[in-house]
């Protein structure tokens, strides 16, 4: 099993390549725009397809002009989302509105729910047997509205739908790399939980290699994993944001996922999917990924007792979390 790092060459791969059909929805927005240029860049996308509101065909064409293997389509508005997603092996979800300064996840909710609601719908309808990777915020509720607008059509698979918690892997390994003096790239903290303020839970003692911290610094760190959203949001002073750090998290979960349906063993990501590791219906742990999807939810592990008060605290504000998505959907007319 292996913790999973992309390479940005298109030079060399060591992918087993078969062409996916790629579909990206919000592709003109801050993430949208730098993760199309990442899935461009690869030699695992065929066919990478780009949809919003507004902006695409201007974004594809200037894709199109970068000298790699994938084809790039743009498309634009509603009355083209569905003929646009059908036959899709892999859908990833960054639209939405951004977080600004003095906003939670949370504040999202009701213009991130409809936006993922409507998308899930199309999604269902198109390419039910697709790979979906939700990154739109709040992840906590968003994995739960796609879930459950894909049961109204008795198309629900829970091993193909991903709540994309990957940034805060990303962080935590930068972090504990900074901290250590470690090349980042050999890190590797698995984070469990959700993806927002406490539900983010770092196992620094689970992480390779193996790094040790005073109980005054390990606190700090995990607040700082924790609150690492918010710390980009302010030094942006209102113009957006984790944008690109997401674009890059976000390539790398959907290249790990394009990598096992490839046939490539051992992938392992963390990722918020419907889970019975807790009392939570949903809850990011490590997954091996495989050709179908989830191949095995591989736990929490091990938990030294900082953690386990990590996760006892989270719960309460996930359960909400997860039926505030729930609600949202039953409550649609």
């Amino acid at each position: 099993m292996e913790n999973t790092r992309f390479n940005i060459s298109t030079k060399q791969s060591n992918s087993l390549s078969v062409d996916q059909y790629l579909f990206l929805l919000g592709a003109s927005g801050g993430i949208g725009q730098p993760l199309s240029l990442l899935l461009k860049n690869s030699p695992l996308v065929g066919e990478l397809s780009l949809f919003d509101i507004a902006h695409t065909p201007g974004v594809a064409a200037d894709l199109s002009h970068i000298e790699t293997r994938a084809h790039v389509t743009g498309y634009m508005g509603p009355d083209q989302l569905d003929a646009a997603l059908k036959g899709c092996d892999v859908v990833v979800i960054p639209a939405g509105v951004p977080r600004k300064p003095g906003m939670t996840r949370d504040d999202l909710f009701n213009t991130n729910a409809t936006i993922v609601a409507t998308l899930a719908d199309a999604v269902a309808r198109n390419c039910p047997e697709a790979m979906v990777c939700i990154i739109a915020n709040p992840v906590n509720s968003t994995i739960p509205i796609t879930s459950e607008v894909m049961k109204k059509y008795g198309v629900y698979n829970p091993n193909r739908v991903f709540g994309v918690t990957t940034l805060d892997i990303v962080r935590a390994n930068a972090f504990v790399a900074e901290l250590k003096g470690l090349d980042p790239a050999r890190v590797n903290v698995p984070v469990i939980g959700g993806h927002a303020g406490k539900t983010i839970i770092p196992l620094i003692s689970q992480a390779t290699p193996k790094v040790e911290f005073p109980a005054d610094q390990l606190s700090a760190l995990t607040a700082r994993i924790q609150d690492a959203g918010t710390e980009v949001v302010k030094a942006k002073a209102g113009a957006g944001s984790a944008t690109l750090s997401m674009a890059y998290a976000g390539a790398r979960f959907t290249f790990s996922v394009l990598d096992a349906m490839n046939g490539k063993d051992g992938v392992v990501e963390c990722a918020y999917v419907r889970s019975e590791e807790t009392e939570c219906k949903y809850f990011s742990t490590p997954l091996l990924l495989g050709k179908h999807g989830i191949e095995k939810n591989l736990g929490l592990g091990k938990l030294s007792a900082f953690e386990e008060n990590l996760v006892a605290d989270a719960i309460g504000e996930l359960k909400g979390s997860i039926k505030k998505g729930e609600d949202f959907v039953a409550n649609i007319k």
